[in-house]
Protein backbone atom coordinates (compact mmCIF):
# COMPACT_ATOMS: atom_id res chain seq x y z
CA UNK A 1 0.00 0.00 0.00
CA UNK A 2 2.64 2.25 1.12
CA UNK A 3 4.19 1.67 -2.26
CA UNK A 4 0.76 2.53 -4.35
CA UNK A 5 0.66 5.64 -2.40
CA UNK A 6 4.32 6.86 -3.39
CA UNK A 7 3.51 6.35 -6.72
CA UNK A 8 0.43 8.58 -6.75
CA UNK A 9 2.17 10.77 -4.80
CA UNK A 10 4.29 11.50 -7.89
CA UNK A 11 2.17 11.14 -10.84
CA UNK A 12 -0.46 13.79 -12.16
CA UNK A 13 -3.50 14.66 -10.16
CA UNK A 14 -5.92 13.88 -12.71
CA UNK A 15 -3.87 10.42 -13.64
CA UNK A 16 -4.01 9.70 -9.57
CA UNK A 17 -7.78 10.28 -9.09
CA UNK A 18 -7.78 7.84 -12.07
CA UNK A 19 -6.40 5.13 -10.21
CA UNK A 20 -8.01 6.20 -7.02
CA UNK A 21 -11.78 5.97 -8.94
CA UNK A 22 -10.84 2.54 -10.76
CA UNK A 23 -9.49 1.02 -7.28
CA UNK A 24 -13.01 2.43 -5.20
CA UNK A 25 -15.19 0.87 -8.41
CA UNK A 26 -13.33 -2.31 -7.33
CA UNK A 27 -13.74 -2.22 -3.61
CA UNK A 28 -17.35 -1.38 -4.14
CA UNK A 29 -18.18 -4.59 -6.35
CA UNK A 30 -16.05 -6.77 -4.06
CA UNK A 31 -18.24 -5.46 -0.86
CA UNK A 32 -21.55 -4.74 -2.51
CA UNK A 33 -21.77 -6.89 -5.62
CA UNK A 34 -23.32 -10.11 -5.92
CA UNK A 35 -21.32 -13.81 -5.98
CA UNK A 36 -18.68 -14.77 -8.03
CA UNK A 37 -19.67 -16.36 -11.54
CA UNK A 38 -20.45 -19.76 -11.16
CA UNK A 39 -18.32 -22.38 -13.67
CA UNK A 40 -20.17 -24.54 -15.90
CA UNK A 41 -19.72 -26.79 -19.09
CA UNK A 42 -21.33 -27.05 -22.76
CA UNK A 43 -20.65 -30.17 -24.68
CA UNK A 44 -18.43 -28.74 -28.27
CA UNK A 45 -20.06 -29.54 -31.19
CA UNK A 46 -17.03 -32.40 -32.94
CA UNK A 47 -16.96 -30.45 -36.03
CA UNK A 48 -15.37 -27.45 -34.08
CA UNK A 49 -12.47 -29.29 -32.32
CA UNK A 50 -8.94 -28.55 -34.08
CA UNK A 51 -8.19 -30.61 -37.04
CA UNK A 52 -11.79 -31.60 -38.36
CA UNK A 53 -12.19 -32.65 -41.85
CA UNK A 54 -16.13 -32.79 -42.62
CA UNK A 55 -17.22 -34.05 -46.02
CA UNK A 56 -17.14 -31.31 -48.43
CA UNK A 57 -20.67 -31.00 -50.62
CA UNK A 58 -20.10 -29.85 -54.14
CA UNK A 59 -23.14 -27.83 -54.57
CA UNK A 60 -23.66 -26.76 -50.88
CA UNK A 61 -27.40 -26.01 -50.29
CA UNK A 62 -29.33 -26.06 -46.99
CA UNK A 63 -31.82 -28.25 -48.73
CA UNK A 64 -31.94 -31.79 -48.77
CA UNK A 65 -33.49 -33.52 -51.05
CA UNK A 66 -36.59 -35.36 -50.47
CA UNK A 67 -36.27 -34.43 -47.00
CA UNK A 68 -37.62 -31.25 -44.75
CA UNK A 69 -33.87 -30.87 -43.14
CA UNK A 70 -31.71 -28.51 -43.25
CA UNK A 71 -28.21 -29.15 -44.40
CA UNK A 72 -25.87 -27.23 -42.43
CA UNK A 73 -22.41 -26.53 -44.25
CA UNK A 74 -19.10 -24.25 -43.67
CA UNK A 75 -19.79 -21.12 -46.74
CA UNK A 76 -15.91 -20.82 -46.52
CA UNK A 77 -15.22 -24.32 -47.29
CA UNK A 78 -18.28 -26.44 -48.69
CA UNK A 79 -17.70 -28.64 -45.87
CA UNK A 80 -20.60 -30.44 -44.04
CA UNK A 81 -21.31 -29.36 -40.88
CA UNK A 82 -24.58 -32.28 -40.63
CA UNK A 83 -28.23 -31.85 -40.48
CA UNK A 84 -30.65 -30.34 -38.57
CA UNK A 85 -34.23 -31.68 -38.13
CA UNK A 86 -36.64 -27.80 -38.36
CA UNK A 87 -39.22 -27.28 -35.40
CA UNK A 88 -43.14 -27.74 -37.10
CA UNK A 89 -45.69 -26.11 -35.34
CA UNK A 90 -46.66 -28.43 -32.51
CA UNK A 91 -42.85 -28.03 -31.84
CA UNK A 92 -42.89 -24.47 -31.40
CA UNK A 93 -46.39 -25.17 -29.03
CA UNK A 94 -44.55 -27.10 -26.97
CA UNK A 95 -41.30 -25.01 -26.54
CA UNK A 96 -43.29 -21.97 -25.53
CA UNK A 97 -45.62 -24.07 -23.09
CA UNK A 98 -42.39 -25.28 -21.59
CA UNK A 99 -41.10 -21.86 -21.81
CA UNK A 100 -44.37 -20.45 -20.33
CA UNK A 101 -43.88 -22.76 -17.07
CA UNK A 102 -40.37 -21.98 -16.43
CA UNK A 103 -41.31 -18.07 -16.65
CA UNK A 104 -43.77 -18.48 -13.98
CA UNK A 105 -40.97 -19.11 -11.14
CA UNK A 106 -38.40 -17.27 -12.98
CA UNK A 107 -40.43 -14.14 -12.86
CA UNK A 108 -40.14 -14.51 -8.78
CA UNK A 109 -36.23 -14.27 -9.03
CA UNK A 110 -34.74 -11.17 -7.40
CA UNK A 111 -32.55 -9.09 -9.47
CA UNK A 112 -29.47 -10.76 -7.53
CA UNK A 113 -30.19 -14.36 -9.02
CA UNK A 114 -30.73 -12.92 -12.57
CA UNK A 115 -27.26 -11.48 -12.41
CA UNK A 116 -25.55 -14.70 -11.09
CA UNK A 117 -26.80 -16.28 -14.28
CA UNK A 118 -25.98 -13.58 -16.67
CA UNK A 119 -22.15 -13.52 -14.86
CA UNK A 120 -21.65 -17.40 -15.73
CA UNK A 121 -22.03 -16.56 -19.38
CA UNK A 122 -20.04 -13.92 -19.52
CA UNK A 123 -17.09 -16.06 -17.16
CA UNK A 124 -18.13 -18.76 -20.25
CA UNK A 125 -17.71 -16.53 -23.21
CA UNK A 126 -14.65 -14.71 -21.60
CA UNK A 127 -12.92 -18.36 -21.17
CA UNK A 128 -14.28 -20.24 -23.92
CA UNK A 129 -13.97 -17.35 -27.00
CA UNK A 130 -11.86 -19.75 -28.91
CA UNK A 131 -14.25 -21.78 -29.16
CA UNK A 132 -17.27 -19.65 -30.04
CA UNK A 133 -15.53 -17.55 -32.85
CA UNK A 134 -14.23 -20.93 -34.51
CA UNK A 135 -18.14 -21.92 -34.25
CA UNK A 136 -19.04 -18.92 -35.61
CA UNK A 137 -16.77 -19.10 -37.91
CA UNK A 138 -17.59 -22.52 -38.93
CA UNK A 139 -21.35 -21.99 -39.44
CA UNK A 140 -20.98 -18.13 -40.88
CA UNK A 141 -17.60 -18.11 -43.62
CA UNK A 142 -16.24 -15.24 -41.36
CA UNK A 143 -13.21 -14.58 -39.89
CA UNK A 144 -11.74 -14.91 -36.09
CA UNK A 145 -10.69 -11.58 -36.26
CA UNK A 146 -14.10 -10.46 -37.34
CA UNK A 147 -16.05 -12.76 -35.23
CA UNK A 148 -14.14 -11.30 -31.90
CA UNK A 149 -15.35 -7.47 -33.30
CA UNK A 150 -18.85 -8.31 -33.76
CA UNK A 151 -19.63 -11.62 -31.98
CA UNK A 152 -17.56 -11.68 -28.47
CA UNK A 153 -16.82 -7.70 -27.68
CA UNK A 154 -19.98 -6.65 -28.37
CA UNK A 155 -22.23 -9.50 -26.19
CA UNK A 156 -19.42 -9.25 -23.35
CA UNK A 157 -20.47 -5.62 -23.33
CA UNK A 158 -23.88 -6.61 -23.38
CA UNK A 159 -23.69 -8.75 -20.45
CA UNK A 160 -21.48 -6.69 -18.59
CA UNK A 161 -24.32 -3.45 -18.70
CA UNK A 162 -27.05 -5.51 -18.03
CA UNK A 163 -24.84 -7.01 -15.18
CA UNK A 164 -23.93 -3.63 -13.88
CA UNK A 165 -26.99 -1.23 -15.36
CA UNK A 166 -30.01 -3.41 -15.97
CA UNK A 167 -31.77 -3.41 -12.40
CA UNK A 168 -31.09 0.54 -12.21
CA UNK A 169 -33.36 0.67 -15.52
CA UNK A 170 -35.76 -1.65 -14.12
CA UNK A 171 -36.15 -0.27 -10.65
CA UNK A 172 -40.02 1.56 -9.95
CA UNK A 173 -39.08 5.37 -10.71
CA UNK A 174 -41.14 7.77 -9.45
CA UNK A 175 -42.95 10.96 -11.22
CA UNK A 176 -43.96 13.63 -10.37
CA UNK A 177 -47.63 15.15 -9.12
CA UNK A 178 -49.68 18.24 -9.17
CA UNK A 179 -51.43 20.19 -7.45
CA UNK A 180 -55.07 18.55 -7.56
CA UNK A 181 -53.15 15.05 -7.33
CA UNK A 182 -50.55 15.94 -4.54
CA UNK A 183 -52.00 13.59 -2.39
CA UNK A 184 -50.76 10.49 -4.40
CA UNK A 185 -47.69 9.15 -4.71
CA UNK A 186 -46.63 8.03 -8.70
CA UNK A 187 -44.65 5.73 -10.11
CA UNK A 188 -43.69 3.12 -13.12
CA UNK A 189 -42.88 -0.08 -12.94
CA UNK A 190 -41.49 -2.71 -15.60
CA UNK A 191 -42.49 -6.24 -15.19
CA UNK A 192 -41.98 -9.06 -17.02
CA UNK A 193 -44.67 -9.59 -20.32
CA UNK A 194 -44.22 -13.50 -20.02
CA UNK A 195 -42.58 -15.48 -23.49
CA UNK A 196 -41.18 -12.93 -25.56
CA UNK A 197 -39.80 -14.27 -29.44
CA UNK A 198 -36.76 -13.16 -31.19
CA UNK A 199 -36.60 -13.93 -35.05
CA UNK A 200 -33.10 -13.27 -35.60
CA UNK A 201 -30.66 -12.96 -38.58
CA UNK A 202 -27.82 -15.17 -39.62
CA UNK A 203 -24.72 -12.72 -39.74
CA UNK A 204 -23.64 -12.99 -36.57
CA UNK A 205 -25.16 -15.92 -35.10
CA UNK A 206 -23.57 -15.42 -31.38
CA UNK A 207 -24.72 -12.27 -30.69
CA UNK A 208 -27.64 -11.77 -32.72
CA UNK A 209 -29.28 -15.15 -30.80
CA UNK A 210 -27.35 -14.40 -27.58
CA UNK A 211 -28.16 -10.62 -26.99
CA UNK A 212 -32.37 -11.20 -27.17
CA UNK A 213 -32.07 -13.65 -24.43
CA UNK A 214 -29.71 -11.34 -22.06
CA UNK A 215 -31.86 -9.17 -21.74
CA UNK A 216 -35.28 -11.17 -21.82
CA UNK A 217 -33.95 -13.54 -18.62
CA UNK A 218 -32.72 -10.12 -17.06
CA UNK A 219 -36.49 -8.85 -17.41
CA UNK A 220 -38.09 -11.66 -15.94
CA UNK A 221 -38.86 -13.15 -19.54
CA UNK A 222 -39.21 -16.83 -20.87
CA UNK A 223 -37.24 -16.69 -24.38
CA UNK A 224 -37.98 -18.37 -27.18
CA UNK A 225 -35.23 -17.47 -30.18
CA UNK A 226 -35.22 -18.26 -33.41
CA UNK A 227 -32.61 -18.54 -35.59
CA UNK A 228 -31.99 -18.61 -38.88
CA UNK A 229 -31.67 -21.70 -41.26
CA UNK A 230 -28.43 -20.88 -42.19
CA UNK A 231 -27.10 -20.79 -39.01
CA UNK A 232 -29.00 -23.61 -37.78
CA UNK A 233 -25.93 -25.85 -36.93
CA UNK A 234 -24.42 -23.20 -34.30
CA UNK A 235 -28.00 -22.26 -32.62
CA UNK A 236 -27.98 -25.25 -30.63
CA UNK A 237 -24.59 -24.42 -29.37
CA UNK A 238 -24.85 -20.87 -28.36
CA UNK A 239 -28.20 -21.55 -27.05
CA UNK A 240 -26.80 -24.03 -24.72
CA UNK A 241 -24.77 -21.59 -23.40
CA UNK A 242 -27.60 -19.61 -21.89
CA UNK A 243 -29.44 -22.96 -20.99
CA UNK A 244 -26.29 -24.28 -19.09
CA UNK A 245 -25.76 -20.90 -16.89
CA UNK A 246 -29.37 -21.04 -15.62
CA UNK A 247 -29.28 -24.80 -14.80
CA UNK A 248 -25.74 -24.58 -13.12
CA UNK A 249 -27.36 -21.41 -11.25
CA UNK A 250 -30.14 -23.54 -10.15
CA UNK A 251 -32.87 -22.36 -12.56
CA UNK A 252 -35.20 -24.13 -15.06
CA UNK A 253 -33.09 -24.13 -18.59
CA UNK A 254 -36.53 -24.28 -20.41
CA UNK A 255 -36.59 -21.18 -19.70
CA UNK A 256 -35.08 -20.51 -22.70
CA UNK A 257 -36.26 -22.76 -26.09
CA UNK A 258 -34.35 -22.49 -29.39
CA UNK A 259 -35.93 -22.97 -32.53
CA UNK A 260 -34.84 -23.61 -36.09
CA UNK A 261 -37.83 -23.99 -38.71
CA UNK A 262 -38.45 -23.01 -42.30
CA UNK A 263 -39.92 -19.87 -43.21
CA UNK A 264 -43.84 -21.64 -43.47
CA UNK A 265 -43.84 -22.48 -40.24
CA UNK A 266 -42.22 -18.79 -39.03
CA UNK A 267 -45.72 -17.63 -38.88
CA UNK A 268 -46.89 -19.55 -36.24
CA UNK A 269 -44.68 -18.60 -33.93
CA UNK A 270 -45.04 -14.87 -34.48
CA UNK A 271 -48.61 -15.47 -34.40
CA UNK A 272 -49.05 -17.59 -31.73
CA UNK A 273 -51.34 -16.10 -28.85
CA UNK A 274 -48.59 -17.30 -26.13
CA UNK A 275 -45.70 -14.56 -27.24
CA UNK A 276 -46.06 -11.51 -25.72
CA UNK A 277 -43.35 -9.56 -27.89
CA UNK A 278 -41.38 -9.88 -30.91
CA UNK A 279 -38.16 -8.62 -31.92
CA UNK A 280 -37.36 -9.18 -35.49
CA UNK A 281 -33.90 -8.76 -36.91
CA UNK A 282 -33.88 -8.97 -40.77
CA UNK A 283 -35.20 -8.17 -44.07
CA UNK A 284 -37.77 -5.55 -45.18
CA UNK A 285 -39.53 -7.84 -47.62
CA UNK A 286 -39.81 -10.23 -44.70
CA UNK A 287 -40.32 -7.79 -42.17
CA UNK A 288 -43.62 -7.06 -43.73
CA UNK A 289 -44.92 -10.68 -43.49
CA UNK A 290 -43.93 -10.76 -39.32
CA UNK A 291 -46.17 -7.25 -38.74
CA UNK A 292 -48.91 -8.73 -40.49
CA UNK A 293 -48.69 -12.13 -39.02
CA UNK A 294 -48.00 -10.42 -35.50
CA UNK A 295 -51.04 -7.79 -36.11
CA UNK A 296 -53.81 -11.02 -35.75
CA UNK A 297 -52.47 -11.80 -32.04
CA UNK A 298 -51.84 -7.51 -31.60
CA UNK A 299 -47.80 -8.40 -30.72
CA UNK A 300 -46.13 -5.77 -30.54
CA UNK A 301 -42.60 -6.22 -32.74
CA UNK A 302 -39.23 -4.23 -32.80
CA UNK A 303 -37.90 -4.17 -36.42
CA UNK A 304 -34.88 -4.12 -37.28
CA UNK A 305 -34.24 -3.97 -40.97
CA UNK A 306 -30.45 -3.36 -42.02
CA UNK A 307 -29.33 -0.02 -43.81
CA UNK A 308 -27.70 1.88 -46.08
CA UNK A 309 -25.09 3.78 -43.92
CA UNK A 310 -23.87 6.94 -44.83
CA UNK A 311 -20.02 7.88 -43.74
CA UNK A 312 -19.80 11.59 -44.49
CA UNK A 313 -16.34 13.02 -44.73
CA UNK A 314 -15.72 16.26 -44.62
CA UNK A 315 -13.19 18.80 -45.92
CA UNK A 316 -11.05 18.86 -42.94
CA UNK A 317 -10.99 15.43 -41.73
CA UNK A 318 -7.82 14.59 -39.88
CA UNK A 319 -5.55 11.80 -40.08
CA UNK A 320 -6.90 10.31 -43.26
CA UNK A 321 -4.87 7.21 -42.82
CA UNK A 322 -6.21 6.61 -39.24
CA UNK A 323 -10.13 7.67 -40.76
CA UNK A 324 -9.64 5.44 -44.14
CA UNK A 325 -8.22 2.67 -42.08
CA UNK A 326 -11.35 1.98 -39.73
CA UNK A 327 -13.85 2.81 -43.04
CA UNK A 328 -12.34 -0.08 -44.37
CA UNK A 329 -13.19 -2.25 -41.58
CA UNK A 330 -16.14 -0.43 -41.45
CA UNK A 331 -17.13 -1.82 -45.11
CA UNK A 332 -15.60 -5.08 -44.88
CA UNK A 333 -16.36 -6.13 -41.43
CA UNK A 334 -17.61 -9.65 -41.68
CA UNK A 335 -17.49 -9.72 -45.95
CA UNK A 336 -19.90 -6.53 -45.56
CA UNK A 337 -22.64 -8.89 -44.15
CA UNK A 338 -23.18 -6.06 -41.30
CA UNK A 339 -26.54 -4.18 -41.13
CA UNK A 340 -24.46 -1.55 -39.13
CA UNK A 341 -22.05 -1.55 -42.39
CA UNK A 342 -20.70 1.69 -44.20
CA UNK A 343 -22.58 0.88 -47.78
CA UNK A 344 -21.76 4.74 -48.92
CA UNK A 345 -18.67 6.88 -48.02
CA UNK A 346 -19.83 10.84 -49.04
CA UNK A 347 -16.67 12.97 -49.62
CA UNK A 348 -16.25 16.49 -49.84
CA UNK A 349 -14.78 17.61 -53.03
CA UNK A 350 -11.14 18.65 -51.36
CA UNK A 351 -11.08 15.12 -49.57
CA UNK A 352 -12.30 13.20 -52.24
CA UNK A 353 -9.39 12.42 -54.43
CA UNK A 354 -7.17 12.03 -50.97
CA UNK A 355 -9.13 9.09 -49.78
CA UNK A 356 -9.48 7.29 -52.58
CA UNK A 357 -5.87 6.23 -53.41
CA UNK A 358 -5.60 5.02 -49.57
CA UNK A 359 -8.55 2.86 -49.90
CA UNK A 360 -7.59 1.27 -53.15
CA UNK A 361 -4.18 0.31 -51.46
CA UNK A 362 -6.26 -1.34 -48.45
CA UNK A 363 -8.22 -2.76 -50.78
CA UNK A 364 -5.93 -4.86 -53.03
CA UNK A 365 -4.23 -6.28 -50.25
CA UNK A 366 -6.91 -7.97 -48.75
CA UNK A 367 -6.57 -11.79 -48.76
CA UNK A 368 -9.77 -14.06 -49.01
CA UNK A 369 -10.16 -17.29 -47.08
CA UNK A 370 -10.82 -19.51 -44.47
CA UNK A 371 -9.27 -18.55 -41.36
CA UNK A 372 -10.15 -21.77 -39.69
CA UNK A 373 -8.26 -23.90 -42.48
CA UNK A 374 -4.83 -21.93 -42.93
CA UNK A 375 -1.69 -24.39 -43.26
CA UNK A 376 1.39 -23.86 -41.88
CA UNK A 377 3.44 -20.74 -43.45
CA UNK A 378 0.57 -19.47 -45.97
CA UNK A 379 -0.66 -15.82 -45.55
CA UNK A 380 -2.77 -14.54 -42.81
CA UNK A 381 -7.03 -14.14 -44.04
CA UNK A 382 -8.14 -10.46 -43.68
CA UNK A 383 -12.02 -11.50 -45.33
CA UNK A 384 -14.07 -14.69 -45.23
CA UNK A 385 -16.81 -16.20 -46.88
CA UNK A 386 -20.25 -14.82 -47.48
CA UNK A 387 -22.77 -16.91 -46.16
CA UNK A 388 -23.96 -18.13 -49.28
CA UNK A 389 -23.73 -17.25 -52.81
CA UNK A 390 -27.26 -16.31 -53.74
CA UNK A 391 -26.83 -12.58 -53.70
CA UNK A 392 -23.74 -13.02 -56.14
CA UNK A 393 -26.01 -12.29 -59.43
CA UNK A 394 -28.00 -9.39 -58.41
CA UNK A 395 -24.56 -7.43 -56.90
CA UNK A 396 -22.52 -7.94 -59.99
CA UNK A 397 -25.60 -6.50 -62.14
CA UNK A 398 -25.53 -3.58 -59.88
CA UNK A 399 -22.29 -3.12 -60.42
CA UNK A 400 -21.93 -3.11 -64.05
CA UNK A 401 -25.29 -0.99 -64.15
CA UNK A 402 -23.25 1.56 -61.96
CA UNK A 403 -20.48 1.38 -64.80
CA UNK A 404 -22.26 1.82 -67.56
CA UNK A 405 -24.09 4.86 -65.62
CA UNK A 406 -20.23 6.63 -65.05
CA UNK A 407 -19.17 5.06 -62.13
CA UNK A 408 -15.52 3.46 -62.03
CA UNK A 409 -14.64 0.25 -61.10
CA UNK A 410 -11.18 0.09 -59.35
CA UNK A 411 -10.73 -3.00 -57.64
CA UNK A 412 -13.37 -6.61 -57.49
CA UNK A 413 -16.42 -6.23 -58.95
CA UNK A 414 -17.36 -10.32 -59.34
CA UNK A 415 -17.32 -13.50 -57.09
CA UNK A 416 -14.11 -14.94 -56.33
CA UNK A 417 -13.09 -18.57 -56.97
CA UNK A 418 -10.94 -19.93 -54.39
CA UNK A 419 -8.02 -22.05 -55.62
CA UNK A 420 -8.06 -23.67 -51.86
CA UNK A 421 -11.66 -23.74 -51.36
CA UNK A 422 -13.28 -24.18 -54.40
CA UNK A 423 -16.97 -24.52 -52.77
CA UNK A 424 -16.83 -21.67 -50.40
CA UNK A 425 -18.91 -18.37 -51.31
CA UNK A 426 -16.36 -15.48 -51.63
CA UNK A 427 -16.88 -12.30 -53.41
CA UNK A 428 -13.64 -10.05 -54.47
CA UNK A 429 -13.21 -6.68 -52.22
CA UNK A 430 -14.70 -4.28 -54.36
CA UNK A 431 -13.78 -0.54 -55.00
CA UNK A 432 -16.66 1.77 -56.96
CA UNK A 433 -16.26 5.26 -56.85
CA UNK A 434 -18.26 8.41 -58.99
CA UNK A 435 -20.88 6.57 -57.68
CA UNK A 436 -24.21 8.95 -58.03
CA UNK A 437 -27.26 9.13 -55.73
CA UNK A 438 -29.86 8.09 -58.88
CA UNK A 439 -27.43 4.74 -59.32
CA UNK A 440 -29.56 1.71 -58.22
CA UNK A 441 -26.22 0.32 -56.02
CA UNK A 442 -26.65 3.49 -54.09
CA UNK A 443 -30.04 3.21 -53.42
CA UNK A 444 -30.01 -0.55 -52.54
CA UNK A 445 -28.62 -2.80 -49.46
CA UNK A 446 -25.69 -4.39 -50.56
CA UNK A 447 -24.65 -6.65 -47.75
CA UNK A 448 -21.65 -7.36 -49.25
CA UNK A 449 -17.57 -6.55 -49.42
CA UNK A 450 -18.36 -3.73 -51.95
CA UNK A 451 -17.00 0.07 -51.14
CA UNK A 452 -18.52 2.86 -52.80
CA UNK A 453 -17.42 6.07 -52.98
CA UNK A 454 -19.08 9.00 -53.47
CA UNK A 455 -18.92 13.12 -53.85
CA UNK A 456 -20.50 15.94 -52.55
CA UNK A 457 -20.07 19.73 -53.20
CA UNK A 458 -20.90 20.98 -49.89
CA UNK A 459 -21.55 20.37 -46.39
CA UNK A 460 -25.76 20.44 -47.26
CA UNK A 461 -24.82 18.11 -50.38
CA UNK A 462 -23.63 15.46 -48.38
CA UNK A 463 -26.55 15.44 -45.96
CA UNK A 464 -29.15 15.67 -48.89
CA UNK A 465 -27.14 12.31 -50.09
CA UNK A 466 -27.18 10.73 -47.01
CA UNK A 467 -30.92 11.09 -46.52
CA UNK A 468 -31.66 10.18 -50.01
CA UNK A 469 -32.13 6.31 -49.55
CA UNK A 470 -35.34 4.70 -47.92
CA UNK A 471 -32.64 3.40 -45.19
CA UNK A 472 -32.22 5.59 -41.99
CA UNK A 473 -30.41 3.07 -39.40
CA UNK A 474 -26.78 4.16 -38.87
CA UNK A 475 -24.56 6.80 -39.62
CA UNK A 476 -21.10 8.67 -38.87
CA UNK A 477 -19.38 11.71 -39.29
CA UNK A 478 -16.22 12.54 -39.82
CA UNK A 479 -14.19 15.74 -39.58
CA UNK A 480 -12.87 18.93 -37.16
CA UNK A 481 -15.35 21.37 -37.41
CA UNK A 482 -17.56 21.24 -34.48
CA UNK A 483 -20.31 23.74 -36.12
CA UNK A 484 -19.95 21.45 -39.21
CA UNK A 485 -19.95 17.56 -36.98
CA UNK A 486 -23.60 19.14 -34.95
CA UNK A 487 -24.89 20.06 -37.86
CA UNK A 488 -24.35 16.39 -39.63
CA UNK A 489 -25.17 14.54 -36.47
CA UNK A 490 -28.61 16.99 -36.27
CA UNK A 491 -29.99 16.83 -39.80
CA UNK A 492 -28.61 13.17 -41.14
CA UNK A 493 -31.88 10.98 -40.93
CA UNK A 494 -30.54 8.11 -38.49
CA UNK A 495 -31.24 5.69 -35.18
CA UNK A 496 -27.56 6.34 -34.14
CA UNK A 497 -24.63 8.74 -35.22
CA UNK A 498 -21.15 7.92 -34.32
CA UNK A 499 -18.89 11.02 -35.05
CA UNK A 500 -15.11 10.71 -35.97
CA UNK A 501 -15.48 6.96 -35.34
CA UNK A 502 -17.72 4.01 -36.69
CA UNK A 503 -20.16 2.11 -34.68
CA UNK A 504 -19.02 3.15 -31.36
CA UNK A 505 -22.86 3.35 -30.16
CA UNK A 506 -23.38 0.00 -30.25
CA UNK A 507 -20.18 -1.01 -28.25
CA UNK A 508 -22.22 0.86 -25.59
CA UNK A 509 -25.17 0.26 -25.46
CA UNK A 510 -26.90 2.88 -26.27
CA UNK A 511 -30.74 1.59 -27.59
CA UNK A 512 -29.88 0.30 -31.19
CA UNK A 513 -32.35 0.53 -34.07
CA UNK A 514 -33.44 3.16 -36.86
CA UNK A 515 -36.14 4.85 -38.49
CA UNK A 516 -38.03 4.83 -42.19
CA UNK A 517 -37.43 1.73 -44.22
CA UNK A 518 -34.63 0.49 -41.35
CA UNK A 519 -37.15 -0.20 -39.24
CA UNK A 520 -38.64 0.94 -35.66
CA UNK A 521 -38.29 0.50 -32.29
CA UNK A 522 -34.75 -0.34 -30.02
CA UNK A 523 -33.22 -2.88 -28.71
CA UNK A 524 -30.34 -2.19 -26.08
CA UNK A 525 -29.85 -0.02 -23.74
CA UNK A 526 -32.51 0.81 -21.15
CA UNK A 527 -34.60 2.15 -23.90
CA UNK A 528 -34.34 -1.87 -24.90
CA UNK A 529 -34.58 -3.34 -22.00
CA UNK A 530 -38.00 -1.65 -20.98
CA UNK A 531 -39.86 -2.61 -24.28
CA UNK A 532 -40.00 -6.08 -23.63
CA UNK A 533 -41.41 -4.97 -20.16
CA UNK A 534 -45.01 -4.31 -19.27
CA UNK A 535 -45.01 -0.58 -17.99
CA UNK A 536 -47.10 -0.13 -15.61
CA UNK A 537 -48.01 3.23 -13.88
CA UNK A 538 -48.83 2.82 -10.39
CA UNK A 539 -51.12 5.49 -8.34
CA UNK A 540 -51.34 5.18 -4.23
CA UNK A 541 -52.55 7.45 -1.51
CA UNK A 542 -49.66 9.18 -0.32
CA UNK A 543 -51.12 9.92 3.24
CA UNK A 544 -54.03 7.70 3.38
CA UNK A 545 -54.91 7.99 7.02
CA UNK A 546 -54.95 11.84 5.94
CA UNK A 547 -56.43 12.34 2.63
CA UNK A 548 -58.19 9.92 0.19
CA UNK A 549 -59.97 10.67 -3.11
CA UNK A 550 -63.77 11.68 -2.34
CA UNK A 551 -66.77 12.87 -5.05
CA UNK A 552 -68.24 15.91 -3.87
CA UNK A 553 -71.79 16.00 -2.98
CA UNK A 554 -72.23 18.25 -6.25
CA UNK A 555 -70.80 15.57 -8.23
CA UNK A 556 -72.26 12.75 -6.86
CA UNK A 557 -74.94 10.75 -8.87
CA UNK A 558 -77.67 11.55 -9.46
CA UNK A 559 -76.66 14.77 -9.57
CA UNK A 560 -79.20 17.28 -8.17
CA UNK A 561 -78.39 20.39 -10.08
CA UNK A 562 -76.01 19.67 -13.14
CA UNK A 563 -75.56 23.91 -13.77
CA UNK A 564 -73.85 23.35 -10.11
CA UNK A 565 -72.09 20.82 -11.10
CA UNK A 566 -70.92 21.97 -13.99
CA UNK A 567 -69.48 25.29 -12.31
CA UNK A 568 -67.53 23.30 -10.35
CA UNK A 569 -66.26 21.26 -12.43
CA UNK A 570 -64.84 24.55 -13.82
CA UNK A 571 -63.61 26.20 -10.64
CA UNK A 572 -61.64 22.94 -9.87
CA UNK A 573 -59.65 22.89 -13.21
CA UNK A 574 -59.20 26.72 -12.50
CA UNK A 575 -57.79 26.06 -9.57
CA UNK A 576 -55.60 23.01 -10.69
CA UNK A 577 -53.95 24.81 -13.94
CA UNK A 578 -54.76 28.36 -13.52
CA UNK A 579 -51.21 30.21 -14.59
CA UNK A 580 -51.82 33.22 -12.39
CA UNK A 581 -52.97 33.72 -8.90
CA UNK A 582 -56.08 35.11 -9.42
CA UNK A 583 -57.57 32.46 -11.81
CA UNK A 584 -56.96 29.99 -8.93
CA UNK A 585 -58.76 32.14 -6.17
CA UNK A 586 -61.49 32.30 -8.93
CA UNK A 587 -61.52 28.64 -9.39
CA UNK A 588 -61.65 28.27 -5.47
CA UNK A 589 -64.85 30.22 -5.03
CA UNK A 590 -66.29 28.74 -8.30
CA UNK A 591 -65.49 24.89 -6.27
CA UNK A 592 -67.00 26.18 -2.91
CA UNK A 593 -69.94 27.85 -4.61
CA UNK A 594 -69.69 31.19 -3.97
Amino acid sequence: MDQVLARLDGAPLIASLFVLAIGAGFLFNYIFNDAEAIDYHVPEPEASRPGWNGKILQEPSLKVPGSSAIQCYAPATGRSLGVVEPATPDDVDRAIASAHKAQQQWAKTTFAQRRTVLKAMLKYTLENQEQIARIACLDSGKTRVDASFGEILVTAEKLKWTIDHGEKALRPQRRPTNLLMMYKRNEVRWEPLGVIAACVSWNYPFHNLIGPIISGIFAGNGVIVKGSEQTAWSSWYFASIAKGALRACGHDPNLVQPIICWPDVAPHLISHPGISHITFIGSRPVALHVAASASKTLTPVCMELGGKDPAILLDDASDLDRVVATLARGVFQSSGQNCIGIERIICLPRIYEEVIPRLLTIIKGIRLGSALDMKPGSPSVDMGACISDANFSRIEDLIVDAVQSGARLLAGGRRYNHSDFPNGHYFSPTLLVDVTPDMRIAQEELFAPVCLVMRAESVDDAISIANGTEYALGASVWGSSRRDLDKVTREVKAGMVAVNDFGAFYAVQLPFGGVKGSGYGRFAGEEGLRSICNTKAVCVDRWPWLIKTAIPPQLQLPLKSEPQAWDMCQGIVELGYGETLKRKVRGLVRMAGM
